[in-house]
């Protein structure tokens, strides 16, 4: 079993938990996922890792309550246990060395952008950092991701802390000052990422995606992770999650991840009304 040994509210609907896996702590490389059972009738989520320490057999994962499983997943406690912890899954990402990175992070894409930043910083990369959240109350992990960056800016979409705007805004100012910037990494909200693609396209900047299709085993056997990269279908758990920015078609990945939403909505709707009646009764 996979026991919770640290947890923490970052928000009110963000949470962070610290899982024993040592196994998955020794192969976890930036750009890895997870994918995790909450009990034996759950189903089965795919989650990026946020950090891993080998030496406690410990990874560190980062969640926002959206659905029914990410509610289930923050009502457990530390000492619990998961059912199920498979991985490292994903391609491990390919670390540059010696080129000036932005990394863009939009909401709980914050916890492996610092995963990555972590890894290409140590590889000799001028790291600036953008992170951005709807509001002040929605940013985390600050000090870990200037620990690892040379730079950092903040933007906030109701003008809480940083720059009043959105990441892209902060990132084009970046861009027109003629600062140099090599390549350009943003993980977070798929309308963030599409965003950030359409904005480095014409500057020809390098700019690679975490995408988080909809997935179901994570071997690339069942084939719901589809995405279509430069025209050509990619399985995203075992040929990513993280491609060519300006190769995925986004508009058709949009439309495959909408495709439960109704039946998501129902599940996250019944799961509140049980547990508001399960309180009632206490």
């Amino acid at each position: 079993m996979y026991r919770i040994v640290s947890k923490k509210e970052l928000s009110p609907v963000v949470k962070e938990i610290e899982v024993e896996a040592p196994r998955i702590a020794r192969g976890a490389r930036a750009g890895n996922f997870v994918i995790l059972r909450v009990n034996p009738d759950g189903e089965r989520i795919p989650l990026t890792v946020g950090d891993a320490d080998p030496e406690r057999g410990t990874v560190t994962i980062v969640f926002q309550e959206v659905g029914k499983t990410t509610k289930e997943l923050g009502l457990k406690e530390v000492g619990e246990d998961l059912q199920d912890l498979v991985g490292p899954l994903g391609r491990n990402r390919e670390i540059p060395e010696g080129k000036r990175i932005v990394c863009v992070a939009g909401g709980v894409g914050t916890a492996p952008i610092y995963f990555q930043a972590k890894a290409m910083r140590a590889a000799g990369n001028h790291i600036t950092t953008i992170m951005g959240a709807r509001n002040v109350s929605l940013l985390f992990w600050q000090d870990r991701i200037e620990s690892v960056s040379d730079k950092v800016l903040y933007s906030t979409d109701d003008g809480t802390f940083g720059k009043h705007g959105f990441v892209t805004d902060v990132l084009r100012e970046l861009i027109e000052s003629g600062e140099k910037i090599d390549e350009v990494d943003a993980i977070g909200p798929l309308v963030m990422m599409r965003a950030v693609s359409e904005l480095t396209r014409p500057y020809g900047i390098y700019t690679v995606v975490s995408l988080d299709s909809i997935m179901v085993d994570g071997t690339g056997m069942c084939g719901g992770c589809r995405v279509t990269v430069d025209g050509v279908v990619k399985f995203t758990c075992v040929d990513g999650p993280e491609f060519d920015g300006h190769k995925v078609d986004f508009a058709e990945l949009a439309k495959r991840k909408a495709a439960y939403r109704e039946h998501e909505e129902l599940s996250c709707r019944l799961f509140d009304e049980a547990l508001a009646a399960h309180d009632k009764e206490e």
